[in-house]
């Protein structure tokens, strides 16, 4: 179960430091990101018809998600169970805090990543004052000239920095990367430094357009 969680979850680092990467296009300007936007779309056409590639990434996304939840679920499940013992209770109190904190950070994330996808892939409904038609440029900046939106994705990216900082160390544990001192520092590292730079690569945009930084014009 744990190995589950640790492939399921690297895939899910890959993939948001490369969404990360794409969002960072905004500061490019509204045609750039729209540039990169059909891009994704058009990759390996004609091999795949337009779109099929993300629809592939997505079908593989669903699946780590839904793995990655079992996982979690199962040893949750397990470790509450063996807290029927006063001894094994005291040793796992250690932790409470922290696997409630990723318990429930989880939970927001996948909450959060269902209002994403609604609001800039599903549905692509515009709560902010411009019209943005058919470009996703305009319908991200438009988005986050909203304070309330932006406030809702820094929350969420606090709730992401934090899963990834103790995911990935847990993965880098897993994985036999951290057998030694040196090795346990080297992955501490990895980790803090993944988080951050994930987190405050996606909160950039945001923050950049409600204060004006970054305009649709």
């Amino acid at each position: 179960m744990k190995m589950l969680m640790a492939v399921s979850g690297a895939l899910f680092v890959f993939y948001v430091l490369a969404h990360m990467y794409g969002n960072l296009k905004i500061f490019a300007g509204v045609e750039a990101f729209d540039e990169y936007a059909h891009h994704l779309r058009t990759m390996f056409t004609p091999i795949l018809p337009f779109g099929g590639f993300l629809w592939l990434f997505r079908a593989l996304l669903v699946v780590a998600i839904v793995t990655h939840v079992w996982a979690a679920f199962y040893l949750w499940s397990r470790a509450r169970g063996a807290r029927t013992t006063r001894y094994v209770a005291k040793e796992a109190a250690k932790a409470t805090v922290k696997s409630t904190a990723m318990r429930w950070g989880g939970v927001a994330i996948l909450l959060f990543l269902v209002w994403h996808l609604l609001q800039f892939t599903i549905v692509k409904f515009n709560v902010g004052p411009d019209a943005a038609g058919d470009s996703p440029g305009k319908l991200v900046i438009s988005s986050f000239q909203v304070w309330w939106v932006v406030l809702i994705y820094v929350l969420a990216l606090a709730a992401l920095g934090m899963h990834l900082w103790h995911g990935v160390w847990s993965a880098t544990q897993t994985l036999g990367w951290a057998g030694n001192a040196r090795a346990r520092k080297r992955a501490k590292l990895v980790a803090l430094v993944i988080a951050l730079v994930t987190s405050v690569g996606f909160a950039l945009p945001p923050l950049a357009i409600l204060f004006g930084i970054v305009k649709g014009n």
